[in-house]
């Protein structure tokens, strides 16, 4: 179960920071990514809990595309916010999404 809370806040996160983007630099990008992803994550909570099996690796899939694209942010412009947030973030929502593929919890 936490799997899936993870994947429904990573997404809603993913989608406010999509907004928060836009806001503040007018990035479309920041705004198309975090919507699409955050969906994404969003219906992959919900597959998950009508029990779709596909939900969780959805999720997992992508999370795991957003981790490797913060942490290549972070690395490039060495700033906390949002890499940073989002890479820490991710790579905790990744661990308890596996974690209840592998366990099954």
């Amino acid at each position: 179960m936490l799997g899936i809370i993870a994947a429904l806040a990573y997404g809603i996160l993913a989608m406010i920071g999509g907004i928060i983007g836009y806001k503040q630099a007018g990035s479309k990008i920041s705004l198309l990514s975090g919507s699409i992803s955050g969906l994404l994550l969003i219906v992959a909570a919900f597959a998950q809990l009508q029990g779709q099996t596909w939900g969780l690796t959805l999720a997992a899939v992508v999370t795991a595309v957003l981790v490797i694209v913060f942490v290549s942010r972070l690395v490039k412009t060495r700033k906390l916010m949002p890499a940073g947030l989002m890479t820490g973030f991710g790579v905790l929502a990744l661990v308890l999404i596996l974690n209840q593929i592998i366990v099954g919890s």
